[in-house]
């Protein structure tokens, strides 16, 4: 087993199954054996707000936040908040991100423009970041409400968990009337290169 800590950032707007999300990873890092602590901030989640949930594991973890500077990845459910979490990563860490925009209030209501460049931006500072098209993804596994689990497929591929490990994760904290649907749009992210 790894004996040191890894951290993995998940960030987004409310209503993007980032929870979820971080619940699946948590409980797959637990069946790997590892020692996992999880922390979320919700800045007005349920309005459409800033979500983060940080997760930690390894072999024995203190604290559930991940220190500023020392996120290994970023997994990113938009692109905005993908980009203004940025400098929670470590120096060469690894960025996972949806291909999404969505606007906050400030730009629907013409007061700002939603900033142009970001996935440039992104790939300047991490060379080792992968983007999909999440909801496309999700929508051809059936539901485009797995694109968080889309996600995590492919984040999977980054980290020292087994796959049967995620398996049984997905088959504990996703509804059985929606389990198959989010096999299918976990193995299209974890196979997408």
């Amino acid at each position: 087993m790894n004996e040191q800590i890894t951290n993995v950032l998940l960030v987004g707007v409310g209503g993007q199954g980032i929870l979820l999300a971080s619940e699946i990873l948590s409980e797959a890092a637990m069946l790997a054996g590892y020692d996992v602590k999880k922390s979320e901030i919700h800045g007005m989640s349920q309005r459409g707000g800033s979500v983060v949930s940080h997760v930690r594991y390894g072999k024995q973890v203190f604290s559930p936040i991940v220190p500023e500077g020392e996120g290994d990845i970023l997994f990113g459910f938009e692109l905005m908040e993908t980009c203004r979490s940025l400098p929670l990563l470590k120096p060469g860490g690894t960025v996972v991100a949806n291909d999404l925009k969505i606007s906050p209030p400030s730009v629907l209501m013409g007061q700002e423009l939603y900033p142009e460049g970001l996935v440039e931006r992104i790939k300047a500072r991490f060379p080792d970041f992968l983007l999909l098209d999440g909801q496309q993804m999700a929508g051809s596994a059936g539901n485009v409400r797995a694109a968080n689990t889309v996600l995590l497929g492919a984040v999977s591929r980054k980290l020292d968990i087994a796959e049967q490990h995620w398996m049984k994760a997905l088959e504990k904290m996703v509804p059985s009337k929606a389990l198959d649907v989010n096999r299918k749009a976990f193995r299209l992210g974890r196979d997408y290169k």
